[in-house]
């Protein structure tokens, strides 16, 4: 045990000292407790001794505390209360009724099912509280890895054995431009349409599988995609398209809420594809919580 916490005293002469306190009375204290009277005298000795002083005035006729005892009596009882309150709020949080559960998502996860998922939770369990994390996939998977979040809505091609995952949507990204652009009056776009339009991307690090299907769908349009800046999270990209910088990809539920300065457009033929999922670790025991986050995503999602 840590020396910090080595105590020569226990929890019984807590509670012993406590009921003497509150009587005032060492036989009453005795008999409420269920001890004999001297070995209760014993074990307020102990105590005395193990804290270095005295926390009661004993006489023929009385018992008062002295102000160390009043100060131990006044400090004990939260603890006590707070003590006794502890099997019952492990037992909550076992059960997923009630804990703290970190998530990691994705701008992607918020604009279609997280909302919804929340709000499920919200509805079921309403004393699990969660922390959420923006981040981009690389990210989210050094945390899943080490246990800064239980799970996390992430693109699920780079995700490692041993986790996880329910995919949750799939599409085909479509391009986000200035809406004065003159490519923006067409109703749909080819990657090959776009060979002279700058782009605005991600950079490869935070989801390198995805960075690289991205490029590779250009190379089969037949385009070298000119990177004028590489940027994250999305909602930067899309200020970079309002102030005329450039294009951005993005797929279409992403796209429905957007500012009046940019537009959105679908692309034929070929074009990368966002995927989301939710992932979790395969290999730990699932504590109560994340079981009822998997039961409130299946639940909006089915």
């Amino acid at each position: 045990m840590p020396r910090e916490y080595q105590f020569d005293f226990e929890i019984r002469h807590l509670i012993y000292f406590r009921e003497v306190a509150r009587l005032l009375h060492f036989r009453r204290a005795a008999e409420s407790l269920g001890v004999a009277q001297p070995s209760l005298s014993r074990q307020i000795a102990h105590l005395e001794s193990a804290v270095g002083t005295a926390l009661l005035v004993r006489s023929q006729r009385r018992v008062e505390l002295t102000p160390a005892g009043r100060h131990l009596l006044e400090n004990i009882e939260p603890w006590l209360r707070q003590l006794k309150r502890l099997p019952a709020e492990l037992d909550a949080i076992a059960q997923g009724e009630t804990g703290i559960l970190r998530v990691g998502f994705t701008g992607l996860a918020m604009a279609t099912v997280l909302p919804g998922i929340l709000r499920e939770l919200q509805r079921t369990h309403p004393g699990i509280r969660v922390e959420l994390n923006e981040s981009p996939t690389a990210t989210q998977l050094e945390a899943l890895r080490s246990g800064d979040i239980a799970c996390g809505f992430l693109h699920p091609d780079s995700l490692p054995k041993g986790y996880h995952h329910r995919m949750l949507l799939s599409e085909r990204n479509g391009v986000v431009l200035p809406a004065d652009h003159p490519l923006a009056r067409r109703k749909t776009l080819k990657l090959h349409d776009l060979a002279k339009v700058p782009f605005v991307l991600f950079p490869r690090y935070n989801n390198p599988t995805f960075y690289d299907r991205t490029l590779s769908a250009f190379s089969e349009a037949g385009v070298t995609p000119h990177i004028v800046e590489e940027i994250w999270p999305r909602a930067n990209a899309i200020g970079l398209v309002r102030s005329g910088l450039g294009a951005t990809l993005m797929c279409p539920s992403e796209a429905k809420i957007l500012p009046d300065e940019v537009t959105f457009r679908r692309i034929t033929g070929p074009t990368p594809e966002s995927r989301l999922a939710l992932a979790w670790h395969g290999g730990a025991h699932g504590s109560g919580a994340l079981n009822a986050f998997l039961q409130a995503a299946g639940h909006r999602l089915n």
